[in-house]
């Protein structure tokens, strides 16, 4: 088992949202998403996944994109998200820090995306002191499939 600890005012809880209120910041890799969908696809009458983590000011997702755009073409309406205080100084964009948190968001609402996995967001854990993926705070959901 993994667990990390950090800061309280970083996690903003998680909550349904519906997919059209959420805006990417990357685009996808065609192959993996469709293969994710088909995975999703295919279950009896629910299945498991990670919520979307979103920056909680603007819904810009931060972690989550082919999950995202897997059960947005499902048809699903809500999905499960996290929300973070993104503006954090304890969440960084990539490890070299060649792309800025502000740079991300404003291209996200200009419909700029990314090339896909070009951001690698991390989050400092406080009991390791290391960076590690941003994605370990996301939370399981169960999802019918109606």
């Amino acid at each position: 088992m993994f667990s990390i600890e950090i800061d309280k005012d970083i996690y903003n809880g998680v909550e349904m949202m519906n997919v059209n209120e959420l805006i990417p910041h990357e685009k996808v890799v065609e192959n993996k998403k469709n293969i994710l969908k088909d995975n999703l696809k295919y279950r009896d009458k629910s299945i498991i996944i990670s919520s979307i983590i979103i920056c909680r000011k603007s819904n810009v997702i931060i972690d989550g994109h082919h999950r995202f755009t897997a059960l947005k073409e499902l048809n699903f309406n809500k999905i499960p998200v996290t929300k973070i205080n993104y503006s954090s100084e304890k969440i960084r964009v990539c490890d070299d820090n060649s792309i800025l948190k502000e740079d991300v968001i404003d291209n996200a609402k200009k419909g700029k995306l990314y090339e896909p996995k070009s951001t690698k967001h991390s989050i400092k854990c406080n009991l390791s002191k290391e960076w590690v993926p941003v994605t370990l705070i996301s939370s399981l959901f169960e999802l019918r499939l109606d």
